[in-house]
């Protein structure tokens, strides 16, 4: 699994502190997220909750990695924010005549068809 969907189920799960809620919210299984969070703690190689507790809690390694994932996902926010122009600027004229070309025996708007 990419490292960014590791990221993003482990934010969703340290949010909510529901493995379940933050599944759904994810738009996958319960068990693909806990997956997830399962790998990602074994690639930084400590646990990030803590599983023999009643209720779901972070350890103190899981506080540091989620303060520090909130403060990069706000510096790349600010950074792409920085690069969008702003709105506005010169309207572009229309390059044709304004109007579509004329269909032969079609009838015409607004010109009122001779009687004979």
């Amino acid at each position: 699994m990419a490292s960014h969907d590791l990221t993003l189920h482990f934010m969703a799960a340290a949010e909510q502190l529901h493995f379940a809620h933050a599944a759904r919210s994810q738009g996958v299984s319960r068990a693909t997220l806990v997956a997830s969070v399962k790998e990602l703690e074994a690639e930084l190689g400590y646990p990030l909750f803590d599983y023999s507790a009643a209720t779901t809690t972070l350890t103190p390694a899981g506080e540091a990695l989620q303060a520090s994932t909130k403060i990069q996902w706000a510096k790349s926010a600010a950074a792409a924010a920085a690069d969008v122009p702003p709105p506005g600027g010169k309207a572009k004229a229309s390059k044709g005549k304004g109007r579509a070309p004329a269909v032969k025996g079609a009838p015409r708007t607004g010109k009122r068809r001779q009687s004979r």
